[in-house]
């Protein structure tokens, strides 16, 4: 799964895909495709990641509280 980091605007490819979905995870492990040299894995934050497209990530995958929102 590929995302995009938005303050470089650049691609980064997810290490490990659980950790995208689990609220309880603030970063995930992940590869930068910035260039012709394959990147080391680094942790990057999700709220610093969207789509490609440029759309947000859900907020049930970023906020542990996410349910709470919702009664409120």
């Amino acid at each position: 799964m590929f995302l995009k980091h938005v303050p470089t605007n650049d691609l980064v490819e997810v290490i490990d895909l659980p950790d995208v979905i689990n609220p309880h995870s603030p970063t995930i492990r992940a590869r930068s495709h910035a260039g012709e040299v394959i990147q080391r894995p680094e942790n990057f934050l999700k709220t610093e990641l969207a789509f490609p497209s440029g759309e947000a990530l859900p907020l049930c995958w970023i906020d542990v509280h996410y349910g709470e929102h919702l009664a409120a």
